[in-house]
């Protein structure tokens, strides 16, 4: 998943990272550099508590859903990857069938943008499940 954040760098201080989407998910770094990494982190973290907890993922909004916010006002905007495939403990080998021009598909996508076929399958899914949950159609 690619989630927005917005970094923040005050005057003598680290550099601050919150994420939008994640309510009471942030980090920081002592470079922005850090403190992207650093973030990446604690959205593994804060996504694998929600998940222990049986908690829906939340689904990342566009930067431009968040950007009238006055809380994030002056921020950097930026957009960090997350691979949702090795959260939530081992990893289970299984055989799916899916029709070959959608596999080319998820294929060319993933390779576009640097991930793994099980990693943007695992998203998918999750994405799905989490935009179902939140409507009320999964209990």
């Amino acid at each position: 998943m690619r989630y927005p954040v917005v970094i923040h760098k005050d005057l003598d201080s680290n550099y601050g990272v919150t994420v939008p989407d994640i309510p009471g998910c942030f980090s920081a770094g002592d470079t922005m550099d850090d403190a992207l990494t650093q973030v990446v982190e604690a959205v593994e973290c804060h996504i694998e508590g929600l998940l222990l907890d049986k908690e829906p993922i939340p689904i990342p909004r566009s930067i431009e859903h968040h950007q009238n916010n006055p809380d994030f006002a002056e921020g950097t905007w930026a957009v960090v990857s997350v691979d949702l495939s090795k959260l939530s403990g081992k990893s289970k080998r299984v055989n799916i069938t899916i029709p070959e021009r959608l596999l080319t598909l998820v294929d060319q996508y993933a390779s576009r943008h640097g991930e793994t076929r099980s990693g943007l399958i695992a998203q998918a899914a999750m994405e799905f499940v989490a935009a179902r949950s939140m409507a009320g159609e999964i209990a």
